[in-house]
């Protein structure tokens, strides 16, 4: 007798040969994700495993990570030889994730920023509230010739209870960046059952790992907790819009 439910998909099911990430941290000791060199090689070979054709890494700039372009291009630099040392052959650049706060909103008008594909650039919020001038950085950045990607946005609390808020921020010019892990419960039922809200709504752009640590690589082996599998599917495809 057939069985009247479908099986339940891994995430690892979903991601296709060839896959693009655009959100990790794997660049050694610059934030909080890979701690050193080692821990590196091993998450850049388990992306390799995964079957990904390229990544673009985004190390954390912050009022915490006080990182800058010359400290992240130089460890890149750093870290794809140390690739090369490991007959690692899966291409990788490097951008940053940019907490919206007072310091950003002078940054972008005296410095170029590093971005995921021409001017697209990783953007997240404080995860306690918004900012305060939040749509007035939104709008500055855009008239700078950027356009924002705003990451992970089913992680806001602080929107849950009113979805209107992400209308507005997409209405604002913000594109949304899903965080895979969300769709399989990592960060709580609470997070999956946004992301599946906002994946439904179709209001998710690209999507990406948010790798920090092997327990991430492992997650992708999880269930999928989320409903609107097509539309995931679709998100992710996206992602070939940064493929070099």
């Amino acid at each position: 007798m057939l069985s009247l439910f479908k099986p339940k998909l891994h995430l690892k099911d979903l991601i296709p040969e060839g896959f693009v990430d655009i959100h990790s941290h794997l660049l050694p000791g610059i934030d909080d994700g890979a701690k050193n060199s080692t821990e590196s090689i091993k998450l850049i070979k388990a992306f390799q495993e995964m079957g990904f054709s390229q990544f673009t890494t985004t190390p954390h700039i912050s009022h915490i990570w006080k990182n800058s372009q010359k400290t992240i291009l130089d460890n890149y630099k750093e870290t794809i030889v140390l690739a090369k040392e490991n007959k690692l052959q899966i291409p990788f650049e490097t951008a940053a994730e940019y907490l919206m706060d007072d310091w950003f909103e002078s940054h972008f008008h005296s410095e170029k920023l590093l971005t995921l594909k021409d001017n697209y650039v990783l953007v997240e919020m404080s995860y306690l509230n918004a900012p305060i001038r939040l749509y007035k950085i939104l709008f500055d950045l855009q008239v700078a010739g950027y356009i924002p990607v705003l990451a992970h946005p089913e992680r806001y609390t602080f929107y849950h209870k009113n979805l209107d808020e992400y209308e507005k921020l997409k209405k604002a010019g913000c594109l949304f960046q899903l965080n895979l892990l969300s769709t399989v419960g990592y960060y709580g039922s609470e997070i999956s059952k946004i992301a599946d809200e906002l994946l439904k709504k179709g209001m998710y752009d690209f999507a990406g790992t948010d790798v920090h640590h092997m327990r991430h690589i492992n997650s992708f082996g999880n269930r999928i907790k989320v409903k609107s599998i097509s539309n995931l599917k679709e998100v992710i495809n996206n992602n070939q819009f940064f493929k070099s």
